[in-house]
């Protein structure tokens, strides 16, 4: 059985993590799967990521065999397999660059997205198909045309001093970048928190 963030990075002495329900995004993101310890960050082509020492752990999650998926692209994916996860079909649902608004229903439900130049339209082209694959070329499309920029304008702003798992610091932008909070522990008697 795999580890996942909880078992193998622990909170500093003195700190326990905060607590959360397991239908919730913060016990999602804590029980991730690992890879086993000492795995080397991998491209979507299995070459080796330059830079391993940026990383601490490696989440076991399948990335496919394109270059779709940077920091803003990451964030989606863990908040969409999540709501995926939890049927709750309805709240995945992300912009593209340009405004448009990509529902995952509406792909489940059977429509298809056409990108002619900047102009982007819904059209009827598959049965109804809740599927994970289809689920998965969901995202693929997502990955392709949403970014730090658009995702920078859909999320609400969080209060430092009050960071819980699932918030993001993002600087949108082209490129721009973001990263997301795994998890959070608290000191009992400073109220001090300690994110990652």
């Amino acid at each position: 059985m795999a580890q996942t963030v909880e078992d193998r990075i622990y909170p500093p002495a003195g700190f326990i993590r905060e607590e959360c329900t397991t239908t919730s995004f913060a016990y999602y993101l804590r029980t991730l799967p690992l890879l086993p310890q000492g795995s080397k960050v991998l491209l979507y082509s299995g070459e080796e990521k330059s830079n391993q020492a940026a990383a601490y752990a490696v989440v076991a999650l399948d990335i496919g065999k394109r270059d779709l998926q940077q920091c803003a692209d990451a964030i989606i994916r863990l908040r969409a397999e999540y709501l995926y996860q939890q049927k709750r079909y309805g709240d995945i649902c992300f912009n593209f660059t340009n405004g448009f608004k990509a529902d995952y229903v509406k792909w489940a439900e059977g429509n298809r997205i056409k990108v002619e130049g900047n102009k982007v339209s819904w059209y009827t082209s598959r049965e109804k198909d809740y599927s994970y694959p289809t689920f998965r070329a969901y995202l693929d499309m997502v990955f392709i045309y949403a970014g730090t920029a658009s995702l920078s304008k859909e999320l609400k702003k969080a209060e430092y001093m009050n960071l819980k798992a699932g918030d993001v610091f993002i600087q949108g932008g082209f490129p721009g970048h973001a990263v997301i909070v795994v998890d959070v522990a608290k000191h009992p008697s400073t109220g001090k928190k300690h994110t990652y």
